[in-house]
């Protein structure tokens, strides 16, 4: 039913389960995997606990930021087909270590007899007028959504579009006078800063968490192209979607996935960069879809190796391993072997800063893409065209990695005898070229 990696219906928001994303985390150790943080079951409301008294010290007060925001953040509740649920409610395909602990979790209000189940997310009003952002994979295969309003309404929510690239939906229910949050500005997060989660893990609702930011721009092998901001905010199933929020109490991020082992909050987790979410939010409003600008090449991240192939002192840029025939990178006269270093005003400093800065650039733009050639540095002229449904891996470019995260070669570093009796200053020697690699056939 789901279409992006190993996606299935479980226990959370996911019409009750979890979504789960097969790809592994390659920093990380093998055995943990990033997912959405899906829907959770949903739960009977709580009655609030008197406020506690704000912190002393270092630490920041929180109080007032989480009451002037709580009121703008929603429970968003879905209803969806069940058809690939199996034991109770468990998704197909899911690891034995996440079975046991969603076996663990109540169902909710499954129905399987009508082929249905239900489950919850979270979300957060974006104009008085009714408008609501939350994740494209807490809608995805929606049947009806119920947005549940913190004054204790539930009212029912069109889906004015969803972009899967970026993991961004918008929503939209017939009501006026809201309260609504404040975006912020992504790009001025720094690793260390505060932040707070407002959402409904598990179907509890209005949960804050706290933390700080762990990382920026992570790349993560979800087949989205999105620069994740890490945190360690707890956040679990159920919060996906829901707003994260500086001191200043305004939105820096959309609440997407997390790293664990188990299902659970493990210390990591990942927001989308509200500057990503603005800018698809003004599109799925204005047309209901988002139209992204296309390059046309498949790259990967340099190594060290490879930089010194290339006479280069940093590993920087991404290198070009397949340029697309008819695309806007072969006109515009890009190579196989190119290391792209900017493009625009943006500078390249590896392969998943090229994504976004294609995909935000408008259709028809001509943009200097500024690269290297057998060391000399030479600056080309693009028209970028329309990424569609049928461009290679849906995205602005795409990366030509293998299991290994390399060209699907095998190489080995020269010795100096070596370098020396090919007259070469530097370089790497092609052992092994893999049947199935980007490079197994020409180029």
């Amino acid at each position: 039913m789901f279409t992006r990696k190993q996606r299935v219906l479980g226990a959370g928001l996911l019409m009750s389960s979890a979504l789960v994303l097969g790809s592994m985390l390659p920093v990380l150790a093998e055995t943990a995997t990033t997912f959405p943080l899906q829907q959770a079951p949903a739960a009977a409301p709580l009655i609030a606990a008197p406020a506690a008294a704000p912190t002393a010290g270092a630490l920041p007060e929180l109080t007032t930021l989480i009451k002037q925001n709580s009121p703008a953040v929603v429970n968003i509740s879905v209803e969806a087909s069940a058809s690939s649920k199996r034991n109770g409610g468990l998704p197909e395909g899911m690891p034995p270590e996440l079975e046991r602990f969603f076996r663990g979790l109540p169902e909710g209000d499954d129905e399987p007899e009508s082929g249905r189940a239900r489950a919850s997310g979270s979300g957060f009003i974006i104009s008085a007028d009714g408008y609501v952002v939350t994740n494209a994979h807490v809608v995805e295969d929606a049947k009806s959504i119920t947005v549940g309003l913190n004054d204790r309404r539930d009212l029912p929510a069109e889906v004015i579009g969803v972009d899967t690239l970026s993991d961004i939906a918008v929503l939209k229910v017939k009501a006026e006078n809201l309260p609504t949050v404040q975006l912020g500005d992504s790009n001025g997060l720094e690793v260390g800063q505060w932040v707070v989660a407002i959402g409904a893990p598990f179907g509890l609702d209005l949960t804050a968490t706290q933390g700080i930011v762990s990382a920026l721009s992570r790349s993560l092998p979800d087949g989205t192209y999105v620069p994740f901001i890490q945190t360690d905010v707890a956040v679990n199933p159920g919060n996906s979607g829901g707003p994260l929020f500086d001191l200043s109490g305004r939105v820096v991020g959309v609440n997407s996935q997390i790293y664990s082992r188990s299902g659970g909050y493990m210390g990591i987790s990942f927001a989308i960069p509200v500057n990503v979410a603005k800018t698809v939010i003004e599109q799925l409003k204005s047309k209901g879809k988002v139209d992204r600008g296309w390059l046309g090449v498949a790259i990967q991240d340099m190594s060290q190796d490879l930089a010194s192939s290339f006479n280069l002192n940093q590993p920087d840029g991404a290198l070009v391993s397949n340029v697309q025939p008819g695309s806007p990178a072969a006109e515009a006269g890009v190579l196989a072997g190119d290391v792209i270093v900017g493009f625009g005003d943006g500078k390249v400093r590896s392969s998943s800063d090229l994504p976004l800065l294609v995909g935000n650039t408008p259709v028809g733009a001509q943009v200097p893409l500024k690269l290297l050639r057998a060391g000399a540095e030479k600056t080309l002229t693009v028209t970028i065209a329309k990424l569609g449904d049928d461009k290679e891996a849906a995205s602005p470019v795409a990366k030509a990695q293998s299991e290994s995260g390399m060209l699907g070669l095998g190489v080995a570093t020269l010795s100096s005898d070596e370098l020396k009796s090919r007259k070469l200053d530097n370089g790497v020697v092609v052992e092994q070229v893999l049947a199935d690699g980007p490079l197994s056939k020409p180029v």
